[in-house]
């Protein structure tokens, strides 16, 4: 690829043919190693309780995500891909809000989508696929 060194990082990649958006990366480039599929992530509580509106309730998924990320000793700068599926017919400004204040300016590449939630009163739904660091995978 063009320009592109291997690293043990993850890497944007944005073609200067296409817009570059301070949000999200058009591809990332995972180093070579262990992965996590990181299950869809609801604007849950430790208890199980769906918080209360799309803002909320997406800061919380994203707190999900991070959790699991840490878990398996990866973090949000080690993302490749997060899927952020959303309830029909809600204005997705305040997710976008709640999203930069939680994840940061850990740019990857997003996926937004428009789904009927499974779970009753569920607005948002995220998941994730990371790299996890080699210093991680070797413990």
């Amino acid at each position: 690829m063009k320009g592109t060194n291997m690293t043990t990082h993850v890497t944007p990649v944005d073609p200067e043919q296409l817009h570059r958006s301070p949000a999200f990366a058009q591809g990332m480039i995972a180093p070579a190693g262990p992965l996590l599929f990181v299950g869809g992530q609801n604007g849950t509580d430790a208890s199980g309780e769906l918080l209360e509106g799309l803002g909320p309730q997406t800061e919380q998924a994203l707190r999900n995500v991070l959790a699991v990320l840490a878990e398996a000793g990866s973090g949000p700068e080690h993302v490749v891909k997060l899927n952020i599926h959303l309830a029909p017919g809600i204005d997705p400004s305040d997710g976008y809000a709640a999203t930069g204040s939680v994840w940061g300016a850990h740019r990857t590449a997003v996926t937004v989508l428009t789904v009927a939630p499974a779970r009753p009163g569920a607005l948002v739904e995220i998941d994730a696929i990371a790299a996890i660091p080699s210093d991680a995978s070797a413990e």
